[in-house]
């Protein structure tokens, strides 16, 4: 059995203007279907919200 292990990113620009992006329904999809395509399938998913951060001076 072999296990891949992939990070789903959206723009960083919605991070920094809204705190957190939305994720497009669209490029998720096609995102897991192209996994799909190569055989892979989702075992589990997380939802990890990260920030930038900004330092000013």
């Amino acid at each position: 059995m072999e296990y891949k292990v992939v990070i789903y990113q959206e723009g960083m620009l919605g991070s920094l203007l809204l705190g957190a992006s939305k994720v497009d329904p669209v490029k998720f999809s096609d995102f897991l279907n192209e996994n799909a395509s190569q055989g892979w399938r989702v075992q589990t998913m997380e939802k990890d919200i990260r920030r930038m951060l900004l330092l000013w001076k």
